[in-house]
């Protein structure tokens, strides 16, 4: 029984996670409350997000909304961050985690209450100072911790001008990228319960597909609330474990 619930909370989690980023909401408090370890849930997170963000990934490329001779370069960076936040996360207590998520989180959610960028631009992603060193320390983030990486990516992308779609397709491409560099740190340490693995990653795969659906559908406008209120649920959850 909760291996199907585990199931379906991966298609839940990882629609969420393609739209608007902030799937771990979801998938990783309801992992623990079945008494998963923290390590064993996060590594589960980053399996599962590695098939199906390519899933989703492949989904946009086939139908021409990205191309990878645009964002190829994403992957060796973004896999670097994965890599060395998977590491960090042996050498750095757990409550210092929960104060640079709750600091970036605010950080963000602050800047796109004034800035007025709303994935409009339809810049493309260009490799520079400000993209490479914005998607290593993402990818750090997100093999240190993994909760709201996605959202914190959507807010980097629409700082860049990016259109929301294109932004759809990096954010994926550099979640696929960072995962297979913490799941490889997460793997190798045998933190990985399989059977809860696979039955995540089975229903995360299907979430995937429905979410770029939904997301080529959706508005620019309509960006920027979804994203806030995932950011504030996020905020609210990390204080909540916190201090609980």
């Amino acid at each position: 029984m909760e291996l199907l619930v585990i199931f379906f909370v991966g298609i839940m989690a990882t629609t969420l996670g393609t739209v608007a980023g902030g799937g771990g909401l979801i998938s990783l408090p309801l992992m623990m409350l079945f008494g998963v370890p923290i390590h064993s849930a996060i590594g589960a997170n980053k399996v599962a997000n590695t098939v199906s963000s390519f899933s989703s990934l492949f989904h946009l490329w086939r139908h021409k909304k990205i191309t990878l001779k645009e964002c190829y370069w994403i992957i060796p960076v973004s896999a670097a961050g994965g890599l060395s936040g998977g590491f960090a996360a042996t050498l750095i207590a757990a409550e210092h985690l929960y104060v640079i998520a709750i600091i970036l989180l605010f950080f963000s959610l602050i800047t796109s209450m004034i800035g007025k960028r709303n994935f409009t631009g339809g810049n493309v992603l260009k490799p520079n100072k400000i993209s490479i060193s914005g998607l290593y320390s993402i990818g750090i983030y997100d093999g240190l911790f993994g909760p709201g990486q996605g959202t914190l990516m959507f807010y980097f992308f629409a700082y860049l001008k990016t259109d929301y779609v294109r932004a759809v397709g990096y954010v994926r491409l550099a979640t696929f990228s960072s995962c297979i560099g913490a799941a490889t740190m997460y793997i190798a340490s045998g933190k990985i319960i399989w059977v809860i693995t696979i039955a995540l990653l089975s229903g995360s795969v299907i979430g995937a597909q429905i979410g770029v659906r939904i997301a080529e559908k959706l508005k620019p406008s309509h960006i920027k609330p979804i994203l806030r209120v995932v950011t504030l649920a996020i905020i609210v959850q990390i204080v909540v474990e916190k201090v609980i």
